[in-house]
């Protein structure tokens, strides 16, 4: 999917205003689809991960929803995987859904499932990082090109090293290493032009969403209001129709 920036308005005063209400909208509104429907768009074996996450919630109630689908190249294969994130008032809930196949032709496959049920009170920090396209002509209304969504919990801490130089590009020493430490436990990269506008205002939505469960704030009104009734409790209404997305 290509992205291309809205055209820009002539400076005018109410023209500003209007991308200041814009700009507010857009940074406050509601997620763009339920759980189940983010599930369905995804593909990726939505019958399945649907099941598998309202098993991991135990009953409570969707507050928020991430659902980031990511594909990469592994030699000749392309390799894909979910990753749900659902914040409940208490848990964050999250599931990574991957899959590998067995055989060459491709006729057994198997999949990779892992929870992780987190209280909201151990999150230590959650983490946005943003980026603009040019700028120098930043308006109010410009949406988030990219977004990196981290979350951290456990205390656990990734360090990237390299050689340390000097700065002389003729000088032959052994510098040592330097290196920076990052405290991570979940990273999302969330790109405009990969996943849509839409999935990144989703992720800032969800995120403001955490930090107010996290840090005791007024929590936001769940944005499923109601599903349709199904033989088992849970945040899904009937099944997905649709099959396993082939490969």
């Amino acid at each position: 999917m290509s992205f291309q920036p809205p055209a820009s308005a002539p400076e005018t005063p109410d023209n500003e205003n209007q991308a200041v209400r814009q700009h507010s909208s857009h940074n406050h509104g509601v997620q763009g689809q339920s759980l189940e429907d983010a599930l369905q768009k995804a593909g990726f074996y939505p019958p399945l991960v649907s099941d598998v996450v309202d098993d991991a919630l135990d009953g409570r109630d969707c507050v928020a929803h991430l659902v980031h689908l990511e594909t990469h190249f592994d030699r000749a294969e392309v390799r894909r995987h979910i990753t749900v994130l659902v914040l409940t008032a208490d848990m964050l809930v999250i599931t990574h859904v991957d899959d590998q196949q067995l055989d060459d032709a491709g006729e057994q496959i198997v999949a990779q499932i892992s929870t992780e049920s987190v209280p909201v009170a151990q999150i230590r920090s959650v983490v946005l990082s943003y980026m603009y396209a040019q700028p120098q002509n930043y308006k109010p209304s410009d949406p988030v090109r990219e977004l990196t969504l981290s979350i951290a919990w456990s205390g656990g801490q990734r360090l990237d090293m390299g050689p340390a130089s000097c700065g002389d590009p003729q000088c032959e020493a052994d510098h040592g290493y330097t290196g920076t430490i990052a405290q991570e436990d979940i990273v999302l990269r969330i790109s405009a032009e990969a996943d849509g506008l839409q999935a990144v205002q989703d992720a800032k939505l969800f995120a403001r969403a955490l930090r107010a469960v996290n840090t005791g704030s007024a929590a936001p009104v769940p944005h499923v209001q109601s599903m349709a009734p199904r033989p088992r409790s849970g945040v899904f209404g009937n099944r997905l129709s649709r099959g396993h997305q082939q490969r």
